[in-house]
């Protein structure tokens, strides 16, 4: 029994699995980025398009949204420092709720895509191409694939949450290695900072 114990802690490299971790989001920072610069030159080109396009959203929603995964962010952190402080049940409780902020994230952005859908406003459809410019349907479109994108990160990072908090339960995830939960935080802090841009260049800046 001690021999697989030693087994399973000599393969276990907390801190290869945090360089993969913050490659890993290096590479995300870039893709945002990317998408970030077109929203830019595109606003650039078109600053009424895209003032009067963003009147079309809804700001409280938004507002919301930010404030649950500001929040969550704060949840997630804490559940790491109780980890360490070996306060398991305090550790699964902060991760129960850091999940359901972020469900009440995707419930919102569910009932806000159902409103443009209501509307008329896809990409691609109809009303959007014929009622609206360019510059408006270029507005909609990085919305929906930039909301969209960080939307399945956001599903993404509450797999890998739920995760963790399955193996802090079962005791492989404790105080002594915690990487898994580290990286679950570090990844949920990113989709939360991701949020942060977006929300003032889709909801705020007319």
């Amino acid at each position: 029994m001690e021999q697989n114990d030693h087994s399973e802690h000599s393969h276990y490299d907390a801190e290869a699995s945090k360089i993969g971790m913050w490659l890993f989001i290096f590479t995300e920072l870039i893709l945002f980025g990317g998408l970030f610069i077109v929203y830019s030159v595109y606003r650039m080109l078109n600053p009424e398009a895209f003032h009067l396009a963003a009147e079309e959203l809804n700001t409280t929603i938004g507002a919301i949204n930010t404030v649950l995964l500001l929040i969550s962010s704060m949840t997630i952190a804490m559940s790491t420092s109780a980890l360490k402080l070996k306060k398991k049940g305090a550790t699964l409780g902060l991760l129960a709720i850091t999940i359901i902020l972020g469900l009440a994230f995707l419930v919102n952005k569910y009932f806000e895509w159902s409103l443009k859908f209501e509307h008329g406003i896809w990409p691609g459809s109809e009303h959007l191409l014929k009622d609206f410019g360019q510059g408006e349907i270029l507005f909609f479109g990085l919305y929906f694939v930039m909301t969209g994108l960080h939307a399945l990160h956001i599903i993404i990072g509450l797999i890998i949450i739920l995760f963790a908090a399955v193996r802090v339960q079962k005791g492989t995830v404790n105080e002594n290695r915690a990487a898994l939960l580290d990286n679950a935080g570090l990844y949920w802090h990113l989709v939360d900072l991701i949020w942060i841009f977006l929300f003032p260049l889709f909801y705020l800046i007319h």
